[in-house]
């Protein structure tokens, strides 16, 4: 599971983001020599980061990337560290499981009305639609993570300020 949600969303996101350079690129070029920027690029932007965001996501989760305050960590005996651990992976995954649904349900509003960005008319429902399972995918990443033993982060890579 974890190979197949490293190259799938790994591969994903890395796509989207060096569209977002080339396209970066290639407009500064044309807004330089040419006088001229590429039409409809921030929106093109703005959609590519919503992927580069969203497929980031399950692999941040995964990994244990996010930001948290553990300050009080060392204090706590092992058994609430896990405790906590368990409860935090619960709590994320409700919101993310619930989230991809709004979404998902929200895509089917915007198919239904015909919702497009404003300049280039780009349907807005496959992107809601990704971001919905990518939720639910990083969702169910953390119903995983529940069963797996906390990492103690603080001893193999020093102390963190």
């Amino acid at each position: 599971m974890k190979k197949t949600l490293v190259l799938l969303c790994g591969l994903l996101s890395g796509a989207a983001l060096f569209g977002i350079m080339a396209l970066t690129f290639f407009d500064v070029l044309g807004r330089k020599f040419l006088s001229n920027s590429i039409p409809g690029s921030l929106e093109v932007t703005e959609l590519l980061m919503v992927v580069v965001i969203f497929a980031a996501l399950p692999l941040v989760s995964e990994r244990g990337e996010h930001v948290e305050f553990d300050s009080l960590d060392p204090y706590l005996p092992g058994w609430l560290r896990r405790l906590q651990a368990v409860v935090v992976h619960l709590l994320c995954a409700a919101a993310l499981l619930a989230l991809g649904w709004l979404m998902w349900r929200t895509g089917n509003q915007f198919l239904a009305s015909g919702e497009t960005t404003a300049q280039l008319q780009v349907l807005k429902a496959p992107f809601l639609y990704g971001m919905s399972v990518l939720c639910a995918i990083t969702g169910a990443v953390h119903l995983w993570l529940m069963g797996q033993e906390p990492v103690d982060r603080a001893e193999g890579e020093g102390a963190a300020l």
